[in-house]
């Protein structure tokens, strides 16, 4: 594992080596409760297809990486896309990286791409958000039940080790709280210039489709992928079909 600092955070990340010229970088952005080693074998699966350098970074407070001095707060994905990525992009020498990002790293990298509309090279989103859903906030109630009532707080110390608490009650508490009601990034859909694909499980526990479907409204040109027996971790529920897609993507670019 690396590290890099930023916005006076230390942060792990695994850089995966280019194999092939000329191809852009791929920059995966994890979930809510996610790090480097939640996405397992897949990164080393996405990179060997179109050869691209392919990295994997834990935001601040994740994983191996140093917490974020400030509280969390409803803009939490606005401050990770505006402020912390850019850093990180300029910190590891990345110049228009394909962003790749599931759950919360989906909304980062909406966010991102609208503020920053001639930055990326395309963005690749795994089941994102860009508004709250009655069916989002039950998911999450039912996570906070599974908290309380199941091995869920084990398996995460595997990642987040004595921050676990931490990590979940960030991530839940504000997803829940009466600010968070009316938390909402569709206006930075209009603003993405760059190609966009955008891929959500049928059986998603945390959203319906209108989420992929605003993208495809909002933003000309922007590929759906709709995948059967599938929840909200396409990544793993539906591996095979995911990385056809994302290296038809990269490799259209």
């Amino acid at each position: 594992m690396k590290y890099v600092t930023v916005a006076g955070c230390r942060l792990e990340y695994h850089d995966i080596p280019a194999t092939a010229e000329g191809r852009p970088a791929l920059l995966l952005l994890h979930e809510g409760l996610g790090c480097v080693a939640m996405w397992r074998h897949f990164p080393e699966t996405l990179a060997a297809a179109p050869g691209c350098r392919t990295i994997v970074s834990s935001r601040a407070g994740y994983g191996g990486s140093q917490p974020w001095p400030e509280p969390r707060r409803p803009d939490y994905m606005h401050r990770e896309a505006q402020r912390a990525l850019p850093e990180l992009l300029a910190a590891l020498g990345i110049e228009r990286p394909v962003l790749i990002g599931h759950s919360d790293g989906g909304s980062i990298a909406l966010i991102f791409a609208g503020s920053f509309p001639v930055a990326p090279r395309g963005i690749a989103v795994l089941a994102p958000h860009e508004f709250v859903e009655e069916v989002t906030l039950a998911g999450i109630r039912e996570a906070r039940t599974a908290w309380e009532t199941t091995e869920l707080p084990k398996k995460l110390a595997r990642y987040h080790h004595e921050r676990t608490e931490q990590v979940f009650r960030d991530w839940n508490d504000i997803w829940l709280s009466p600010a968070f009601l009316d938390w909402n990034i569709e206006e930075y859909l209009p603003r993405i210039t760059c190609p966009v694909l955008a891929i959500q499980g049928e059986d998603d526990e945390y959203a319906t489709m209108r989420q992929i479907e605003a993208i495809a409204e909002r933003v000309p040109g922007a590929r759906l992928l709709k995948l059967a027996a599938c929840g909200h971790t396409p990544q793993r529920d539906q591996e095979a079909a995911v990385l056809a897609a994302l290296s038809e993507f990269v490799a259209g670019l």
